[in-house]
């Protein structure tokens, strides 16, 4: 459990660094040209990597067992990075970081209550209710 925190650690440091990157990206060759070098960029990565590992351990047969909404990842992504771009131009990464990392628990949680998506129910507790409380309060010292 303590490898997948880190790793869950790791990957909100790298978000950071990502979207500030991307913010100064998107200053410079518009928001949307941004985002479509990112995602060409990250395209490539992938490709390397499958092509590198021999094809990975994933299995491309059961493609047709897929649910149709676990396809609009791709689109959430484009989303994602342009409403990440932006607003970290506009705002900066600290005020902008805190109400993504605001929204990203919120809508974590909820999926969470919910089971959404195949995943396994985790109730909403007090100590996670007030847990987002405290985010909130956090966010808010963070924006003022």
């Amino acid at each position: 459990m303590l490898l997948f925190l880190l790793l869950a650690a790791a990957s909100g440091l790298m978000m950071a660094v990502q979207g500030s990157i991307n913010g100064s990206l998107g200053k410079i060759i518009g928001v949307w040209q941004g985002n479509l070098l990112v995602h060409a960029i990250g395209l490539a990565a992938v490709l390397a990597i499958l092509l590198l590992s021999g094809g990975g351990k994933g299995d491309w047969s059961k493609i047709s067992d897929v649910p149709w909404y676990l396809y609009s990842g791709g689109l959430i992504n484009a989303a994602i990075i342009f409403a990440v771009m932006s607003s970290i131009a506009a705002l900066g990464a600290g005020k902008a970081t805190s109400a993504i990392i605001v929204g990203q628990l919120s809508a974590a949680l909820i999926i969470d209550a919910f089971g959404f998506f195949g995943l396994d129910k985790q109730p909403l507790t007090l100590m996670k209710g007030g847990g987002l409380i405290l985010m909130l309060i956090g966010a808010r010292f963070i924006l003022k």
